[in-house]
């Protein structure tokens, strides 16, 4: 273990297991098997909706490492500053032991960067500027103290979609937060509720329905080519799972709101936080909802 993440251990170890036993780590899990595997630019939408996204073929959950497939997360420091703005940069290196300069365009990006602290508060997701040399660099400002994930989403050029992860600490004294199970969330005005059912093992059907002030919203706006963006953590080890819904502005058959639909397939029995992402009036807001799995009515 390295001398970031000893710190990390020590300052937050207790805390994190009064607040509900978050695993600490980055490649630890409750299941056996390998972990698996969105700058500036715009581009056209061009991949299909409705399933996960960068999972390996034992649909395991991606980001419990920060090395898979060849593949490596180097970030130049693990210390966060609370209260701050951090110029956080890394990279990724290949198989050939180089950082990797060229990147497939997914979802309007060529990489997703998603912050989190491992009791799951202070979600964020950002997308990193690439230079010419293959440095990612992104602003990051977390509020509070603690012991944070970081997950990087991406698909080197001509590859495999892939999710790696890496621990981040923030020094200081933290309280962790407990998440009840919660279907319905209240964000900047917006209600947002969840229907649907998790069922490991089998896709699920979620539909998140927004209103606004009592009344549904009917126009939502495209978000990275996209009515709603939806990632799924497992509680635990924050095992990552990023999905998105059924259908895509334009296709002639997708309403702009109140519902948009998703199909997600976890691996394991558990509960998941779910953190969607949404655009209206030119802001994007993210609902948050914690989900434990059941049996479900699924097709």
């Amino acid at each position: 273990m390295n001398t970031a993440a000893k710190l990390s251990a020590y300052g937050a170890a207790l805390a994190l297991v009064a607040g509900g036993g978050w695993a600490t780590g980055t490649a630890v899990g409750p299941f056996s098997g390998q972990a698996e595997v969105h700058g500036g630019e715009e581009a056209a939408h061009g991949d299909v909706h409705g399933g996960t996204v960068a999972e390996a073929a034992n649909h395991q959950p991606g980001g419990l490492a920060s090395a898979a497939d060849g593949y490596t997360l180097t970030p130049a420091d693990t210390t966060l500053t609370p209260g701050a703005t951090t110029k956080f940069t890394f990279e990724i290196t290949g198989p050939d032991g180089a950082a990797v300069t060229a990147y497939d365009v997914e979802h309007e990006k060529r990489m997703h960067f998603i912050v989190v602290r491992r009791d799951t508060a202070g979600y964020q997701h950002l997308h990193p500027e690439l230079g010419a040399d293959g440095t990612w660099t992104v602003p990051v400002t977390v509020a509070d103290a603690g012991s944070y994930r970081a997950f990087a989403d991406f698909t080197p050029s001509g590859g495999e979609g892939q999710t790696l992860g890496v621990d981040l600490v923030a020094p200081g004294v933290f309280q962790p937060v407990e998440h009840r199970e919660s279907r319905v969330a209240d964000v900047g005005g917006y209600r947002v509720r969840l229907d649907g059912d998790l069922v490991p093992g089998r896709s699920s059907r979620l539909t998140a329905t927004v209103a606004e002030g009592g009344r549904d919203v009917t126009d939502l706006q495209p978000y990275l080519g996209a009515y709603g963006h939806l990632v799924a953590l497992r509680g635990g080890d924050l095992g990552y799972l990023h999905v998105h819904p059924d259908g895509a502005p334009g296709d002639g058959r997708t309403s702009a709101g109140p519902a948009a639909t998703f199909f997600a397939e976890v691996p394991s029995a558990g509960t998941y936080r779910l953190f969607l992402d949404f655009r209206h009036g030119d802001v994007v807001r993210t609902a948050e909802f914690t989900v434990t799995t059941g049996e479900g009515d699924q097709p």
